[in-house]
């Protein structure tokens, strides 16, 4: 994408791990950088660190607020903000609905306030943070995985939809990431998850090459891609393989 340097970006969940790995990049460029969360205490001291703006609350009605403090400009939405949930189907309808109002609908009430501002500019980018349990599915974890397939889906429906008026469009799809949702995410993060897992700034490094690249997919584990072509090209086969790693971690006794 070239430059950021004076760009006005928001990172929403930006109280630690991913979100702060790229609200630190991004000012480390240039960018004027407003970072959010639900406790201010998480974000203050980060704010002053990167000279950026904390704005403090749920992540789906800031923008009007991440607005004024970038003197009425926002060209890069981060929705980071994510809710591990772990659980199977028998999981609380609070724990379903939790998952889905933070990992979907997060994402679609920033885009309703962003794209008419966008649309009208011609210009605008909007990166996801998904998982790679949006592209493959993770054991243990049936309200994360399938709000993460949500994530994804939406992502895609903005990149399809605008592409051609000038919305750039990234969905973050990384494996384990050494971050407090790794930990949220039990035994089975553990058992799948822990053994590759990567630093933040990694897959802050991942989403800076596909924006240069202007590449939709971000993998910061270049593996996934394989896992995916192969979840693809034979599903009964990749679910078989799935079934016998659930086997395994129920054998474990988690």
């Amino acid at each position: 994408m070239g430059t950021v340097q004076g760009v006005g970006v928001v990172v929403t969940g930006a109280g630690g791990g991913i979100g702060a790995a790229l609200a630190r990049r991004f000012a480390a460029k240039g960018a004027r950088v407003v970072v959010n969360d639900l406790d201010a205490a998480r974000i203050e001291p980060l704010a002053e660190e990167i000279g950026g703006f904390a704005v403090a609350g749920d992540a789906s009605g800031i923008v009007d607020a991440a607005r004024e403090a970038l003197d009425g400009t926002v060209d890069v939405y981060c929705a980071n903000a994510g809710l591990a949930s772990p659980g199977d189907a028998f999981a609380d309808e609070e724990v379903w609905a939790a998952a889905w109002d933070v990992n979907v609908m997060a994402h679609v009430r920033a885009a309703r306030a962003l794209l008419p501002d966008w649309l009208e500019r011609g210009g605008g980018r909007f990166v996801t943070t998904a998982s790679a349990a949006g592209l493959l599915t993770m054991i243990g974890a049936a309200p994360y995985s399938v709000t993460k397939h949500g994530a994804v889906a939406f992502a895609e429906w903005l990149s399809l939809t605008y592409r051609h008026r000038g919305i750039k469009v990234h969905a973050i799809c990384p494996q384990g990431v050494r971050t407090d949702m790794l930990t949220a995410a039990g035994a089975a993060g553990e058992l799948v998850l822990a053994p590759g897992a990567i630093e933040p700034d990694a897959v802050a490094d991942a989403l800076f090459a596909a924006m240069d690249e202007d590449r939709f997919l971000v993998l910061p584990h270049p593996e996934v891609a394989g896992y995916y072509r192969a979840r693809a090209t034979d599903p009964d086969r990749w679910m078989g393989g799935m079934n016998k790693l659930q086997q395994k971690w129920e054998a474990s006794g988690a």
